[in-house]
């Protein structure tokens, strides 16, 4: 259950990282509470799941899931540059992921 609270807690991250977009300069309220509620969330879901997983391979995977999922929803929602190298790049972290998985 650890590893579900982790990914849970990454997608909240992607939620934060996107509604920062909208926040203005923390006037735009609703984007603002958007920002805060996922804030709290990830960062909740984050420190639950690093009871029973290391510190440090929690921090690594849930950064990525926040990284890889901000970089796509930027290239599929805000037309954001989407080049081999970059998709091969996400892969690559993945790819980071998995193996931190499998090692934990």
């Amino acid at each position: 259950m650890p590893w579900v609270w982790l990914i849970v807690g990454g997608l909240f991250e992607v939620g934060f990282t996107t509604s920062l977009r909208f926040v203005d300069g923390f006037r735009n309220v609703p984007w603002t509470l958007a920002f805060l509620a996922s804030v709290a969330v990830s960062m909740g879901l984050l420190e639950v799941a690093s009871r029973s997983i290391p510190m440090g391979t929690a921090y690594a995977v849930w950064g990525s899931i926040g990284a890889v999922g901000t970089v796509l929803v930027g290239i599929l929602w805000f037309q954001e540059p989407s080049s081999t190298i970059r998709i091969l790049l996400i892969l690559g972290i993945v790819a980071a992921i998995a193996a931190l998985k499998l090692t934990a």
